[in-house]
């Protein structure tokens, strides 16, 4: 399965990025991305690992629920 590279805008608008075989570039590839937009781009790029565009789409599109809470520190 493929890495696809996104940039997650407002209102959830995605823009397909980028697509690699191989997580090592996929991710080589978005922190570049991050470092150059670091001036003043709007949204978020993220890589998501799916079978196909449509997939990643949906993946990323979806609400996570947060993880269990930590046990507090007494």
């Amino acid at each position: 399965m493929p890495y696809y590279v996104y940039r997650v805008g407002t209102l959830g608008v995605l823009t397909k990025l980028a697509e690699f075989p191989a997580f090592r570039d996929a991710s080589a590839f978005a922190k570049a991305q991050r470092v150059a937009d670091a001036a003043g781009a709007t949204g978020r790029v993220k890589v998501m690992f799916a079978d196909n565009e449509l997939a990643a789409e949906d993946l990323l599109g979806q609400v996570r629920e947060p993880g269990p809470a930590l046990p507090e520190d007494d």
